[in-house]
């Protein structure tokens, strides 16, 4: 058995047919899919505000950034609500998923590297492949996947901007 300091838990969830992994350490929590209160001239993959214990989340549909086709929601469709390290900072963001499955271990040495497929992809978004059960679980450096928008997003996480 791997010692404990060789295996990190992931929190597993499908967008589709594909199977995707996020740190068990930003998921604050999963919650049933509600519709977001939607906010005007957002980005598609954006698709509003959701109350979370008192503080305004920005829901993304990870399908949509991905650029997978829209999410369509089913009774399995969940929110994962992640708190993701910026910097000094955490940004709290509610990543749509069709499924969660389970919070597993990965041993280190399991996760391999993007694979290069010869031509330009981008890839960055990708912490690592695990091979499971014949398939592979993708996963998401979330802070690489919203590094352009996290400045954006912060300031959707500040709520609406109150008059002088």
């Amino acid at each position: 058995m791997a010692s404990p300091s060789t295996q990190t838990q992931y929190v597993t969830f499908s967008l589709g047919e594909e199977v995707f992994a996020v740190p068990v350490d930003v998921v604050r929590e999963i919650l049933d899919h509600e519709d977001a209160f939607k906010i005007p001239h957002g980005p598609d993959y954006l698709l509003g505000l959701r109350d979370v214990r008192g503080q305004g989340v920005p829901v993304i549909d990870l399908r949509l950034r991905l650029g997978m086709s829209k999410t369509i929601k089913t009774p399995h469709t969940r929110i994962l609500v992640l708190d993701i390290p910026f910097g000094e900072k955490a940004l709290a963001l509610g990543l749509v998923a069709d499924k969660v499955f389970e919070v597993t271990p990965f041993n280190l040495d399991q996760i391999e590297t993007a694979p290069d497929i010869g031509i330009r992809w981008n890839s960055s978004y990708i912490a690592g492949v695990v091979r499971r059960e014949g398939d592979f679980v993708v996963i998401i450096d979330l802070a690489q996947l919203f590094s352009g928008e996290a400045s954006d997003l912060a300031k959707v996480n500040a709520g609406p901007m109150r008059a002088a």
